[in-house]
């Protein structure tokens, strides 16, 4: 999981690269930013998880000294509950200490007409890592080149949400010691989920893995996207029904419909429950050990009788696991131990 190589055009450029390469040897997260799932392949996804299930064993005062001085940025310019509590518990477990700008729209310098990268750069000079949500899709990538300090991507309009895509991987493989050989199904807005992209993304790495989209037509994977996922070897099923479910699926993962992505507010309105999961549905098509997921917030499209089935996860587990994945990413990131 390397950084991009920039142009080298000075002596400390070059010896940084030197550096950071040999630094790879050991440590293959230390210093890197996270803005993409392509940046992962198998090996850095399963040593992750593996260094996961150990540390969610570790004893809690033992883990306040691994970030002890560190101080991360958390900068989100769209509301946020579970990732950005997640992101400042897991560094604070660490004995990390955070900035926080929640609506920086309205509360930093961007009011002013600060650019992104200029806040970016004055960031850096205060802490160790930025943490972003952003509207715009590819904002991440502009704020990574802007800083020498590694950046997390934490959501990027309707481009990816790594982390988030991570800790629902981890959820799967704690549950069934795989990720290749996976029958899924994802429900709700293909078009527009960011954890959904950024979760077929990830399991296109391994090999073997069958999702099942079941969306409106109007919000369909872009054609773009399922061509670019399919070439990756990921096999990709559209349906329109739920009669269509396919029997024993290892995840289901479902999805709101994204209303701040609608111009036309009404279409929204026709589509925000397309499917919703129900427990009649639930115990007519999933299987006995079938995960039920999302990535929340939801708006209607799960039944609150489905939260207390031992399969749902996604008050739970997922939430938890968030926690976990991320104060292993911090860890490995900026511990050099």
């Amino acid at each position: 999981m390397l950084k991009p190589i920039k142009s080298i055009t000075s002596y400390s450029q070059l010896y940084r690269l030197i550096k950071d390469i040999f630094r790879n040897f050991s440590n293959p997260f230390e210093g890197k930013d996270v803005i993409s799932l392509d940046q992962f392949d198998k090996t850095s996804i399963i040593r992750l998880f593996k260094e996961t299930e150990e540390l969610k064993k570790s004893n809690p005062k033992e883990l306040l000294e691994i970030l002890k001085g560190k101080v991360a940025a958390l900068v989100f310019f769209e509301p946020s509950t579970r990732t950005f509590s997640s992101n400042t518990a897991a560094f604070k477990r660490l004995g990390g200490q955070t900035i926080e700008h929640q609506n920086p729209l309205v509360t930093s310098s961007a009011v002013k007409g600060e650019s992104i990268e200029d806040m970016a750069k004055m960031l850096e000079q205060y802490c160790d890592v930025i943490v972003m949500r952003h509207p715009i899709k590819g904002t991440l990538e502009k704020v990574a080149e802007a800083v020498e300090i590694p950046v997390i991507n934490a959501g990027d309009g309707i481009g990816e949400h790594p982390t988030q895509a991570l800790l629902d991987m981890f959820t799967i493989w704690e549950k069934f010691k795989k990720l290749n050989g996976l029958k899924g199904l994802m429900a709700g807005d293909m078009l527009n989920g960011r954890t959904v992209h950024s979760v077929i993304r990830g399991l296109s790495i391994f090999p073997g893995n069958t999702i099942y989209l079941l969306s409106p037509k109007e919000l369909r994977l872009s054609r773009e996207e399922f061509k670019l996922y399919s070439e990756r070897g990921i096999k990709l099923i559209e349906i329109e029904s739920t009669k269509d479910i396919p029997p024993d699926c290892n995840f289901w993962y479902w999805t709101r419909v994204q209303k701040e992505r609608f111009s036309d507010k009404r279409v929204y309105e026709r589509l925000k429950l397309s499917f919703i999961l129900t427990k009649k549905l639930v115990n007519g098509k999933a299987g006995k050990n079938t995960l039920l997921m999302h990535p929340l917030p939801r708006v209607g499209e799960i039944e609150t009788a489905v939260d207390a089935d031992k399969r749902a996860v996604y008050l739970t587990t997922e939430p938890k696991n968030g926690m976990y994945v991320r104060m292993t990413l911090f860890k490995l990131i900026l511990n050099n131990k």
